[in-house]
């Protein structure tokens, strides 16, 4: 049986990054703000998953700072031990490290870590499915696949941008030509991610992290190799492997175990012990291909309906950060300007 709420201020959908900051801004200026995931767990691409004793980063990986913003943001979480430096650099694929200065960090016990954090006394629902959106009257109600019906006045729609056009179209969403033609062009590669624990050391050079895309190397069909005990994260010889989008792209369907076997072939020379087991992750929202060129899209102003997440303004991880943040900017704005 249903259950409908009172209408409240604002539901996000999609607990990733940009869906827990675009909450934190709205609830920290008085907002109620309910969040919607169908995952088990906060993050989305932020994952972090424990095989027996191996914990390992399958997602996200990493992150830089470029912004002043996302840089006070990021010392704010270095200062609550959320986050610490990684590396500042990694090693080509025939095994050199080549620091370039630059940090990289990572979450201090994986990246998900980031995503607990922010979550601390948000309203955030996982393991709910949203099926669809739709106007009522001046007001969004999302319905989960449990049966659950939440009403607020505004809405924010987090989730790659297919399942988030998906949901509006459930709900018999009429958003403007120009606003579908935009999302409608966003397209993303697949990523295949592969965590194998180990039965002994890896051979990974410093700093335990190898990226085969790029200037030195192409990328397919291992794109990143990471060893997340040198890396800081597990207490036991644990990898992860990423595939390349065009490697991923034509073996999606391929069984777990040709996959593994392919790609473990491939970076044999640095696993250096014997395989215990092997679990697997298929991103297929990996990476925008061509994000939007703004951090946000307004698709509806009354009631407010707002496209956010990496696909817009930058795919990276400060990229959905600023998405969250320019979200709630949105919203807060539109409120302001209301008589």
């Amino acid at each position: 049986m249903s259950t409908e709420e009172h209408t409240q201020s604002c539901l996000v959908v999609g607990a990733g990054l940009s869906g827990l900051l675009a909450a934190r801004t709205l609830c920290d200026r008085g907002w109620e703000v309910t969040v919607l995931d169908k995952g088990r767990g906060v993050g989305g691409r932020l994952a972090t998953q424990r095989i027996e004793d191996g914990v390992f980063d399958h997602g996200a990986q990493f992150f830089t700072v470029r912004g002043e913003q996302f840089e006070q943001m990021v010392s704010e979480w270095w200062a609550a031990g959320i986050v610490e430096e990684w590396s500042r650099g990694f090693a080509t694929p025939d095994g050199r490290y080549e620091p370039d200065g630059y940090p990289r960090y990572r979450g201090s016990t994986g990246m998900t870590a980031i995503a607990k954090h922010l979550a601390r006394g948000l309203d955030v629902r996982t393991g709910q499915r949203v099926v669809e959106v739709a106007r009522a009257g001046r007001a969004w109600r999302a319905s989960t696949e449990s049966g659950a019906v939440l009403s607020a006045r505004c809405l924010i729609l987090t989730a790659p941008v297919p399942q988030s056009l998906a949901l509006v179209s459930a709900g018999a969403v009429g958003l403007p030509a120009e606003v579908r033609e935009a999302l409608e062009r966003i397209d993303y590669q697949r990523c295949i991610s592969v965590m194998a624990l180990l039965d002994g050391p890896c051979r990974t050079p410093e700093p335990g992290g190898i990226q085969y895309s790029g200037q030195n190397g192409t990328g397919e069909p291992v794109w990143w190799l990471a060893d997340n005990k040198r890396k800081g994260i597990s207490p036991v010889p644990a990898i992860t492997l990423h595939a390349g989008p065009q490697f991923s792209a034509e073996r999606w369907e391929v069984a777990d175990e040709t996959v593994a076997l392919e790609l473990l072939g491939y970076v044999g020379d640095f696993v250096g012990a014997p395989v215990r087991r092997v679990q697997f992750s298929r991103w297929r929202y990996s990476m925008p291909v061509e994000p939007y060129p703004e951090p946000c899209l307004l698709a509806s102003v009354a009631p407010p309906l707002v496209f956010a997440g990496d696909a817009f303004g930058g795919p990276k991880v400060e990229g959905a950060a600023m998405s969250g943040l320019a979200a709630a900017a949105q919203l807060i704005e539109i409120a302001e300007a209301r008589p």
